[in-house]
């Protein structure tokens, strides 16, 4: 594909999230033409020199690039359902969020439609659109990728993450995942020493300096995970990180221990297969999406030495 003609862009959403966007795009010299569901909402926009568009149709119709940011799957649908003979020859790239799934059969849509799709996933608030900080992963085509980033660049630094256009969601999702966990252990973390009067304030000032220490981790993790064996030396075990006491504390403490309780369980289940000599890193062979129950999914430390780079490659698929 080409570039998309001119510089006109429209935006379709205009919640938080969207109306950065749409902003962002009007101080950089773009014409913008917005859409909501809620008319009232394009006035702050307006006001600053975008077109607001009363129906969809003149929406979508108005510019070669349309950047949809609703509120979910099912939006998207819904929005452009009515209007996807309009959209034919034109580009759609998706910033809503979805499943990596949702994405896919978004893409497959367009395509069906004759939409050029790029779907993206936002990691940044809305604030932080158009400073460097602010990054937005993108998947599908590579063509449409490279024609529309000269727009997309306004906004945070580009990912490009390749052809399935479920890639961005996914990779998005998983860091949120990550995200979330460690929040609602910080949050366990406060009500166990709130139930001993400290204040959350207090107990933050506390956890972030030691939990961001903690995150030098991940990297050491990430090497065990690829290598494929849990027994290399260094490593905390499982027989003792075991956190059972933690959740006897919780439940002492009248706290409901279910984001300790969780990790534990997963704990439980690697020791009970008898791998409690290895590494903490080794819960990851509960969660892998190919994983097996029972104690024969595991690689014994004999077969991971004997096992030559390929194979290994194969097993963790």
């Amino acid at each position: 594909m080409t570039e998309p003609r001119g510089t006109g862009v429209t935006v379709l959403g205009l919640g938080a999230m969207g109306s950065a966007l749409a902003t962002t795009l009007l101080d950089a010299g773009h014409a913008v033409t917005v859409w909501n569901r809620t008319p009232a909402r394009a006035a702050g926009l307006s006001a600053r020199g975008a077109e607001a568009a009363s129906a969809i149709s003149a929406a979508v119709t108005a510019n070669e690039l349309i950047i949809a940011c609703l509120f979910d799957h099912a939006s998207v649908h819904e929005t452009l359902d009515p209007v996807v003979a309009e959209l034919r020859g034109r580009t759609l790239v998706n910033l809503t969020t979805t499943t990596p799934n949702e994405a896919r059969e978004l893409a497959t849509w367009a395509a069906g439609h004759g939409v050029e799709y790029l779907d993206g996933a936002i990691m940044a608030t809305p604030h932080m659109i158009g400073a460097p900080e602010a990054s937005i992963l993108y998947s599908g085509t590579r063509e449409v990728f490279d024609a529309v980033r000269p727009v997309i660049d306004r906004w945070a630094t580009s990912t490009y993450d390749g052809e399935d256009a479920g890639l961005a969601s996914l990779f998005d999702l998983a860091l949120l995942s990550g995200m979330y966990t460690m929040f609602a252990g910080f949050l366990h973390g406060a009500a166990m020493a709130g139930s001993a009067g400290m204040s959350a304030t207090d107990f933050a000032a506390r956890a972030t300096p030691f939990l961001s220490a903690m995150t030098f981790g991940f990297a050491s993790d990430a090497r065990v995970i690829d290598g494929g064996d849990y027994t290399v030396a260094g490593q905390q075990s499982l027989d003792f990180s075991d956190l059972s006491h933690i959740v006897r504390a919780s439940e002492e403490q009248g706290v409901d221990p279910t984001p300790i309780a969780a990790v534990q369980e997963l704990i439980s289940r690697q020791i009970a297969q008898g791998h409690g000599a290895e590494a903490f890193a080794r819960i990851y062979e509960s969660l892998r999406a190919d994983r097996t129950d029972g104690a024969d999914h595991a690689r014994s430390t004999d077969h991971a030495r004997s096992t030559d780079s390929t194979e290994l490659a194969e097993a963790r698929r």
